[in-house]
């Protein structure tokens, strides 16, 4: 069995400038968040929902024509998967007459258009907006208190010269995600929420591992600085870090390209999550952590 050499790489060398980079993608995100807006997808905005299958290849604006012909307006239409898949996807607000069926006169205008016998409805999904909005507010309490119970899960099994890093971390991790999802303009929805609150576990977990090895190695190398310390433990568990990180990030990558829809997205997610949590646990929680071991007495941390 070949071992592999330990490396010897002085990440804490360029702290600054890791630091400076991670805070640039997360303000690009905030600005993408600010000037696009999210896409929420029905679970969060209420609405309707339809997926239809057509037998022979179409486009978006063939669906829009024969929707629009049949009286029908205030919808978007949007291709699903691949062009051979003649699959889109019919979102409307919600209907007024909530006594029919919802997606009846939708289906209807299609079949006009393209024949009974050439359109199939995949999927209908409804959410009044009352629930919408509801459920959008819970999913943002999931992940703020998601963040609070690391917080105080990392103080109490570390200290809290750890815990700040961990959570800044996290978040940025979060904001880089949800970011790139609005600069994509890809819909969020309860299954990317899913996927956040993956990423948070994914991530501090990452992070316990380094933070572990550090403190190890501070009781085990007294004499050897600060940021030298934190370099060695970094080292220590990077192979152990990369081949976790790399059997993740394999399974959702055939996820994203194997696919459709909500699950294709919450790979995504997870891809964007695997390798921010990787980077962030070495490129910010660590920096973090030597500065409040240096700094935190003016903080109010007890000076150790």
């Amino acid at each position: 069995m070949v071992k592999m050499k330990r490396p010897h790489i002085p990440f804490m060398k360029y702290r600054w400038l890791m630091l400076m980079i991670s805070f640039g993608i997360v303000a690009a995100g905030v600005a993408a968040i600010a000037v696009k807006g999210l896409n929420f997808g029905t679970d969060f905005t209420g609405g309707l929902k339809l997926i239809y299958q057509f037998q022979e290849s179409t486009s978006e604006s063939a669906v829009n024509e024969a929707l629009q012909a049949d009286g029908l307006s205030r919808f978007v239409t949007q291709r699903f998967g691949e062009a051979k898949q003649n699959t889109f996807i019919v979102k409307s607000d919600v209907p007024g007459d909530k006594t029919e069926e919802f997606a009846k006169p939708y289906t209807s205008a299609l079949e006009k258009s393209f024949g009974a016998e050439k359109v199939k409805l995949l999927q209908e999904e409804f959410v009044g907006p009352k629930v919408g909005k509801e459920l959008r507010t819970k999913g943002i309490y999931a992940v703020l208190w998601a963040w609070v119970i690391m917080l105080i899960y990392i103080g109490f099994r570390f200290d809290f010269h750890f815990a700040p890093g961990a959570i800044v971390a996290l978040i940025h991790d979060v904001l880089v995600a949800i970011g790139l999802f609005a600069l994509l303009g890809l819909e969020v929805n309860l299954t990317v929420v899913a996927a956040i609150l993956t990423i948070i576990g994914y991530s501090i977990n990452d992070t316990i591992i380094v933070f572990d090895r550090i403190r190890e190695d501070l009781q085990r190398h007294k004499g050897m600085g600060l940021i030298d310390t934190v370099n060695l433990s970094i080292n220590e568990t990077l192979s152990r870090t990369i081949v976790t990180s790399l059997t993740v990030f394999f399974v959702v990558v055939v996820l994203f390209f194997r696919t459709e829809g909500e699950i294709k997205n919450f790979a995504f997610a997870m891809m964007i999550g695997v390798l921010t949590g990787t980077y962030s646990s070495i490129s910010i929680a660590s920096p973090i952590f030597i500065f409040l071991r240096e700094h935190g007495h003016r903080f109010g941390l007890k000076k150790r």
